[in-house]
């Protein structure tokens, strides 16, 4: 019964036919990344840092005399992050690092389902397998897995936030978002900027709250607790020249004069501000495609623009990437997934044969990836706005899409609607 072939009578849309046969290449890339390529060998290790800073907190020994002049992964997160982590170290090693990627692995899964009930899709759906697939098949899963970090549970506790924060859950919004804060520091600290123009005030009590009091818990029980304020906290604020796909990290490699270094980051500040002041103004009220494309500009921005920017952050895209079913997608061209491909692709493009520019295109990629992005993002919204304008549907608050995105209005409705969308309307 297991190999009868679908029966044409229930194969009735392409949608049920792809839903057939992506679950089992979902579920079996699924497995492949938790129990094969995470468990197996990798050169480039997150966890053991993690683990054996753990045990030096568990021992009372110092946990911020990391040597930063080599390559390899240091101990960074701060004294709060410290304390919650170091349960690690309770068992040996190896079954630590197991248990890390499986505790990894449900919480992906976990923020899978929430990202497609963001959405309104159900389990049933097509999009159900096909974003379970996309994921797992990614750069930023496979390595955030293979590497063993604590990415996995910092990405379901952004999608908890955004859910409570269109939920209106304030003070749970808020503990979400500060529980990351007070495990990665600033990663995530740029999504404040949402419940902030939302006039979402509570979500600032426990998002800045939460932080503040495990620090202050970890300050007794840390012995070189404020080491991590001289020795480490001013390395995080450095560019370094490896391992670094932010422009100034990549920049530092290449050589390129400081000036023309700055001149790039502040043009492209110029259409991150640009384009959220649109979103801002015309699209708060289609809050799921507002609050996922601003959440996608400001990490975005934050990765390219800041000192530090690696690939595997770009997990914390996945809703603004989702977007891309909804008729009013920024993303529906293909130069937005040109630049997708350019930071979530597993694909390495080195090349034994064309050394230099397999070199360079690896080095770059995300870089120019997470570049083009923006550029495409602004130029959408720059296109709608000026479109409006010749057309004189310039109404603050109001959507800046054309009628034809949105059939199901009215004529009338689509020149003037006022009534917030809070459910995002999927194209298919």
């Amino acid at each position: 019964m297991f190999l009868r072939q679908l029966e044409p009578r229930t194969a009735r849309t392409t949608a049920e036919v792809l839903n057939f046969a992506l679950w089992p290449l979902a579920i079996l890339t699924v497995i492949h990344r938790v129990f094969i390529n995470a468990v197996n060998y990798h050169v480039t290790n997150d966890f053991t840092p993690v683990y054996n800073a753990s045990l030096a907190f568990l021992n009372h020994r110092p946990v911020y005399d990391a040597n930063f002049s080599s390559t390899d992964p240091a101990y960074l997160y701060p004294p709060s992050g410290t304390l919650l982590i170091s349960p690690l170290a309770i068992i040996d090693p190896e079954k630590s690092r197991w248990a890390f990627i499986l505790v990894n692995a449900l919480a992906l899964l976990l923020a899978w389902y929430l990202l497609l009930k963001l959405f309104n899709f159900t389990l049933n759906s097509v999009a159900a397998p096909a974003l379970l697939l996309a994921m797992f098949v990614s750069e930023t899963v496979t390595n955030t897995l293979a590497f063993t970090n604590i990415n996995g549970c910092l990405f379901l506790a952004m999608m908890a936030f955004l859910h409570l924060v269109l939920e209106r859950k304030d003070l749970w919004a808020g503990a979400a978002l500060g529980l990351t804060i007070a495990v990665k520091g600033p990663l995530l600290v740029p999504l404040l900027l949402i419940p902030l123009v939302r006039g979402q005030w509570k979500v600032f009590i426990t998002a800045l709250g939460i932080p503040v009091v495990l620090n202050l818990l970890a300050w007794p029980l840390i012995v070189d607790y404020k080491a991590f304020w001289t020795h480490t906290l001013p390395y995080l604020s450095e560019a370094r020249d490896y391992f670094n796909s932010a422009i100034v990290g990549n920049a530092g490699y290449y050589g390129v004069a400081e000036w023309l270094t700055w001149t790039i980051r502040i043009v492209m500040a110029g259409l991150v501000l640009a384009s959220l002041w649109i979103l801002y103004r015309y699209y708060r009220d289609d809050e799921v495609f507002f609050v996922c494309n601003t959440s996608g500009i400001l990490i975005t921005a934050t990765m390219l623009l800041g000192p530090l920017g690696q690939m595997y952050y770009s997990m914390f895209l996945f809703p603004m990437l989702m977007t891309v079913v909804l008729r009013n997608s920024l993303l529906r061209n293909w130069p937005a997934w040109l630049a997708i491909f350019g930071f979530m692709s597993y694909d390495k493009w080195l090349s034994d044969r064309w050394q230099s520019i397999g070199r360079d295109l690896e080095y770059l990629r995300t870089t120019f990836g997470w570049g083009l992005l923006l550029i495409v993002v602004f130029c959408v919204l720059g296109d709608r706005y000026l479109v409006a304008k010749r057309e004189g549907r310039l109404r603050s608050g109001q959507s800046l899409d054309p009628a034809w995105m949105h059939p199901e209005r009215s004529d009338e409705t689509a020149e003037v609607d006022t009534a917030p969308r809070t459910k995002a309307a999927a194209s298919y």
